[in-house]
């Protein structure tokens, strides 16, 4: 009978240790099923974090648009000139372009390459920082003025109220994108629009207004 019951009681103990076993493997795969929750969580959460750094990009983008919007461009002419090298010739395209905000400032670029858009391009920022700032009464000129350059020479004349921009192609892209609204122009000698922007550029650098000179001379606008 005591061989019996020892016989029992070592039946017993091995299946306590097999279901302790059991419980051990069912805590194990417990555990590890919430270690791939956790990591697939913070894959998810960086997932997901990529994409706010996008649209932050996104949403920095308009103020770089705006701020070259703030200039407007005007193609004024494009040629396609050759330079003469020891090897031969090469082909290449110039561009002039003419960039302003329209209330005042201005300035005129030429750009080469050997592609049109590029030269565009070249020809825009070398506009961009050449500009001048042009004096602007009301709609029109301070006061008459002619400019010069080379063999171009532009008369420019200030005009009331209502007469529009009356000059040519050259000039008026210049005059148009200063911000000037009634003028009346006239070009004499060469007909090259390069010289004619130039010579329209020229003029404006001369334009002063009352109270400037009025600085210059120490005394009050009454007494000038």
């Amino acid at each position: 009978m005591e061989e019996e019951v020892v016989r029992e009681n070592e039946v017993v103990d091995a299946e306590t240790v097999t279901t302790a076993s059991e419980n051990e493997a069912v805590v194990s795969e417990t555990e590890s099923a919430k270690t791939k929750e956790k990591t697939e969580k913070s894959t998810i959460k960086s997932a997901i974090s990529k994409p706010q750094g996008k649209k932050q990009d996104r949403r920095r983008a308009p103020e770089t648009r705006r701020e070259d919007s703030e200039f407007d461009k005007k193609l004024v002419e494009v040629r396609r000139v050759t330079k003469v090298v020891k090897g031969g010739r090469t082909m290449r395209f110039s561009a002039l372009v003419v960039a302003g905000n329209r209330n005042g400032l201005v300035g005129i670029g030429v750009g080469k390459a050997n592609e049109v858009p590029e030269a565009v391009e070249k020809a825009t920022a070398a506009a961009k920082k050449n500009l001048i700032s042009v004096p602007i009464v009301g709609t029109t000129i301070p006061h008459d003025v002619i400019g010069r350059f080379g063999a171009s020479s532009v008369q420019m004349f200030s005009a009331p109220q209502g007469t529009g921009v009356i000059a040519g192609g050259s000039a008026r892209a210049v005059i148009e994108l200063a911000g000037i609204k009634d003028i009346v122009t006239k070009s004499h000698g060469s007909s090259n629009k390069i010289n004619g922007v130039r010579a329209t550029v020229e003029g404006l650098k001369l334009l002063r207004t009352k109270e400037e000179i009025a600085a210059l001379r120490g005394k009050s606008v009454e007494e000038i």
